[in-house]
């Protein structure tokens, strides 16, 4: 006799699904809607990036617990604390940019008289 999936396994495997279903539609939406739903997403407190953040931080707990009994490599442990680490500056990162994403998310969706001049895009990294 197999054994049933646990509740939580369930859960993951569910919210996937849905990510994967919002990541579908947000392709087909209009520029205000599409930046409604990536501000949301990237909201570090209520979204999905923070919510993800949090997820993998208590991961590492886990994981710590675990590298000390000798269950899992301390490798295992280091990798979610620094994926945590590294989550978390990905979030600070963003944030920086929920007001632009929130003017678009404002505007009509009805094309304006005069058209937004494209910037040119610039890759910067920063660490």
């Amino acid at each position: 006799m197999s054994h049933p999936t646990p509740y939580p396994v369930r859960l993951a495997d569910e919210i996937t699904r849905q990510l994967r279903q919002l990541a579908d539609h947000l392709s087909h939406l209009p520029p205000p809607q599409a930046a409604q739903v990536i501000a949301r997403v990237l909201d570090p407190d209520t979204g999905v990036l923070g919510g993800v953040t949090h997820l993998v931080a208590t991961g590492s707990v886990f994981a710590k617990d675990q590298a000390e009994r000798g269950a899992l490599p301390a490798e295992v442990w280091l990798a979610l604390g620094r994926a945590s680490n590294e989550l978390g500056d990905i979030t600070l990162d963003l944030d920086e940019h929920k007001d632009a994403l929130q003017r678009v998310g404002a505007q009509p969706a009805t094309t304006a008289a005069k058209p937004p001049a494209p910037a040119p895009l610039v890759v910067r990294r920063r660490r």
